[in-house]
């Protein structure tokens, strides 16, 4: 613990929306002050820290002197500028390398497949030519990703003939990409784990998740079948990741149940959408868990407080139902602060256990 952040000590955070947010939240209960980074007038996670920096990410100048004012830097989303985060140095947790792997679909599959866990079977994208010879090599159909900058399905586009490369090219905007092969699997689950410097690590209890239109609707904790059969390989899976990507903090790695076993899906070197559940139903919440590590307090346990957890996304005009979900007996409601409640857009959301 001696060299552990006391007390009063500064967590800056780059990214100022909802997992910022929760993550301020959580640090200010173990009696730490927050300083946000991020490029908006006035996001969602400012609203509860003791500090805000408005500036581009890219911004060099404003990056150095906001490291200067924090005794540790986070971040809580993953497309941000690489280079310009350099000149925060070693109190950026986790480092580059995480940010550098996850930002690109392509380098991150490579790595995956290095640490020894399965993928779907896959080929680079630079042009319609690539997507009618993915057809041919990986079967109809495949599922085109952006390599970069996609997520809640957004830069995703599925193509079944070679008839339909070429719109799909124009549909993700002509960007480099990948091809997927598509996967049959049973279920969707995610592995959220945390690891210290000195590399200890703890996973919480799997959740298992449904999405809708490519955004996670709902996660619920005990997995179930089949998950629960595939989790001791999954967790291993994750911590082989976060130990090959030298990761301090939380890192969650989606899967897809399939029958032959677990196959990532893709990585995130962050606190998670699916892991929300955590603040009420674990004994540490995922967000404390990650400022445990970042900041080198011991971990914390992370066994469910209760038999089960549910937590449902608010999305778009479903926040409108906040007064008849406060009202609901043992509804957690977390309402995020965003304004305009925007189809698609992570608005808040609702925790239940049982």
């Amino acid at each position: 613990m001696s060299s552990a952040l006391a007390p009063g000590s500064t967590i800056g955070i780059v990214g100022g929306g909802q997992l910022g947010r929760m993550l301020a939240i959580a640090a200010a209960r173990l009696g730490y002050r927050c300083h946000i980074f991020d490029p908006h007038r006035r996001p969602c996670a400012a609203e509860v820290s003791a500090r805000f920096t408005s500036a581009a990410f890219a911004d060099e100048a404003a990056l150095k002197a906001f490291g200067e004012a924090c005794d540790v830097v986070t971040y809580e989303f993953e497309n941000v500028p690489v280079a310009a985060l350099g000149v925060l140095g070693d109190k950026l947790k986790p480092g580059i390398r995480s940010l550098e792997v996850a930002q690109d679909r392509a380098v991150e599959k490579r790595f995956i497949e290095a640490t020894g866990a399965r993928i779907a079977p896959w080929r680079t994208v630079d042009g319609v030519a690539d997507i009618v010879a993915a057809l041919g090599s990986l079967g109809s159909p495949v599922l085109l990703k952006t390599r970069r900058l996609g997520y809640d399905g957004k830069g995703q586009a599925w193509v079944h003939s070679p008839d339909e490369a070429a719109a799909a090219w124009e549909a993700i905007g002509r960007q480099p990409a990948v091809a997927e092969a598509r996967v049959t699997f049973e279920a969707e689950f995610s592995v959220i784990l945390a690891r210290t410097a000195a590399g200890e690590t703890r996973a919480f209890p799997i959740s298992r998740n449904a999405h809708e239109d490519g955004i996670l609707r709902r996660s619920r904790t005990p997995a179930g079948a089949p998950i629960d059969a595939q989790a001791s390989e999954a967790v291993a899976q994750a911590a082989a990741i976060a130990g090959a990507l030298g990761h301090v903090g939380v890192v969650t790695v989606e899967y897809f149940a399939c029958e032959d076993g677990p196959i990532v899906n893709e990585i995130a070197p962050r606190v998670h959408n699916s892991g929300h559940w955590t603040i009420e139903g674990a004994a540490t919440s995922q967000f404390e868990q990650h400022l445990r590590a970042i900041c080198g307090l011991p971990l914390g346990e992370t066994a469910l407080v209760t038999g089960m957890a549910s937590m449902d996304n608010l999305i778009g005009g479903d926040v409108e139902r906040w007064a008849e979900l406060i009202a609901e007996p043992g509804a957690r409601v977390h309402l995020y602060g965003k304004g305009e409640a925007r189809p698609g857009r992570k608005m808040g959301h609702v925790t239940r256990l049982s």
